[in-house]
């Protein structure tokens, strides 16, 4: 008998041969359960993680392609050398069947004695005949898929098997008469070889370390390009930054220096002319509103004097207007009286332009404010049954008389005109968390209130809430003049409805404001 000598590798290479363990499988590697939620990071550490990143995966690719056909070619070789050596030797065997057990084990041993490239254990089976060239005669690392891939294909087969943590590479041949040019027929006797890869798991782990050891001071130094890449990138971001910064703060010259022709280049010179054009509109803005401030001061500063006169001119035809015809006493009263609607209308257009101008001051002096808001009461004969009033004593800040005088008289003045009576006004002093504590004053009307859409533009000057007014009572500067007055006491004013009907307006102004230049 002559033993089969077309065994075809069953070899797939070393990385898609089949690999078994002994257990039953390997407890796979857990992820965490949880993450805390990671901070925000800047945008230097979010362009160092990035370049970081592409740098790893292409070390870790790098390293893994070549530790894949390092350990290939490693393990190939092995298996290829030991199938090689393992089949010439059983090849050169002869074999006398049926096969006795006795004289089979030295026949084992001569072929474990040739093994290569490292030492063999030779099994053989054949039927109930179990023999080896070691002290055991069964394998524990032979197992049943390679057994029966041994009796299914009579070329042989092997496969890598670890067992207790060591690699073995384990090889079958089945015995076989040769029947023709191609034919063969299995005898029954199979051989197998157990050949432990200690060596070459030792080497695949030396690879596997000079892999990760030439990955990781590949990423330290590409951490270096890294920082230069995001200094490069950051530097005009920064000063980016800063301009608008810059123009933020009114320095609206601002520039940036233009360097080289690439995006973020580009980016500059688009906020450099951005910037122009936004200095040029606002300079003619600023021009434009100058020459208006200019405008209504200079017209009011002209009006006054004519305006004095015919307000004394006027004063002597009301004085006279019942000995007049009633077509003429109707014409002087309404002379009269819109010469001082006028007078009123150019002495608030002067206050208003104070305003503008930056040129208000205040004159604060420790005043009860009970006692003061009496006496703008009374200095308009507001002290009848239209105005009711929740004044308590013993209320005292540091005010500007005037100028809270002003507040109180328009806020009461508009709510007779466009609210209803009775007109109420009440005071109080209010503790705050934080900051000193405030003065409250509101002023509520009995009316129908303050439509939804009129109470955001309720401050604005010359508002009207009904567009089909072409004039109102009034110059339409009051509330403008009474929240720049507020303003100016470091206080706020602001409108709103009760929920029984009627508008309310509440001022708020801190006790102990210091007093202040303007």
């Amino acid at each position: 008998m002559t033993p089969g000598t077309g065994l075809a590798r069953r070899l797939r290479g070393a990385s898609t041969g089949r690999r078994r363990t002994a257990d039953d499988g390997t407890t796979p590697t857990q992820a965490p359960s949880g993450r805390a939620r990671a901070r925000a990071f800047g945008l230097r550490t979010r362009l160092v993680f990035a370049f970081l990143l592409v740098a790893a995966v292409s070390a870790g690719s790098t390293s893994a392609l070549t530790y894949r056909e390092a350990r290939n070619a490693l393990l190939k070789t092995a298996q290829d050398t030991a199938v090689s050596s393992f089949r010439e030797q059983v090849q050169q065997t002869s074999w006398a069947l049926p096969v006795q057990k006795e004289g089979l084990q030295e026949t084992l041993r001569y072929i474990a004695r040739r093994a290569k490239p490292h030492p063999w254990v030779v099994f053989a089976e054949y039927g109930s005949v179990r023999a080896s060239s070691g002290e055991n005669p069964v394998s524990t690392v032979i197992t049943p898929e390679l057994r029966r891939a041994a009796l299914a294909d009579p070329h042989g087969s092997f496969e890598r098997v670890v067992k207790d943590g060591v690699p073995y590479l384990t090889i079958a041949m089945p015995t076989v008469f040769r029947t023709g040019p191609q034919g063969v027929l299995p005898s029954g006797l199979t051989l197998y070889a157990v050949m432990r890869m200690t060596d070459e798991q030792i080497n695949v782990d030396a690879l596997l370390m000079a892999a990760r050891d030439g990955a990781l001071p590949g990423l330290a130094i590409a951490l270096i390009p890294g920082l230069i890449a995001a200094r490069s990138v950051l530097r005009p971001v920064r000063e980016l930054r800063k301009a608008a910064q810059s123009m933020g703060s009114g320095q609206l010259d601002t520039r940036i220096t233009v360097r080289g022709t690439d995006e973020l280049a580009d980016l500059a010179r688009t906020f450099n002319e951005s910037a122009a054009k936004l200095e040029a509109s606002v300079r003619e803005l600023r021009e434009a509103e100058a020459r208006a401030r200019r405008f209504a001061s200079d017209v009011s500063h002209e009006l006054r004097t004519p305006l004095a006169g015919m307000l004394a001119v006027t004063e002597v035809l009301d004085e006279d207007a019942d000995r007049l015809d009633p077509d003429t006493a109707r014409a002087v009263r309404l002379v009269s009286a819109e010469t001082g609607n006028l007078a009123v209308l150019v002495e608030d257009l002067m206050e208003i332009s104070r305003f503008d101008a930056r040129a208000a001051e205040l004159n604060t002096d420790e005043v009860d404010v009970a006692q003061t808001i009496s006496k703008t009461l009374h200095n308009r004969h507001w002290s009848d049954d239209r105005v009711r009033t929740d004044l308590p004593p013993g209320i005292r800040a540091r005010l500007d008389p005037r100028r809270f005088d002003i507040v109180i008289a328009n806020l009461v003045g508009n709510a007779l005109r466009h609210g209803g009576a009775p007109v109420t006004v009440s005071l109080r002093s209010e503790a705050r968390p934080f900051g000193p504590p405030v003065l409250v004053t509101e002023v509520a009307d009995s009316g129908p209130g303050i439509r939804p859409d009129v109470l955001p533009h309720i401050f604005d000057r010359f508002y009207k809430a009904d567009a089909a007014r072409t004039r109102s009572a009034g110059s339409g500067l009051g509330l403008a003049i009474t929240l720049e007055n507020v303003r100016l006491h470091g206080g706020t004013v602001r409108a709103g409805n009760l929920p029984g009907g009627g508008a309310v307006f509440t001022v708020e102004i801190p006790l102990h404001l210091q007093e202040a230049d303007g």
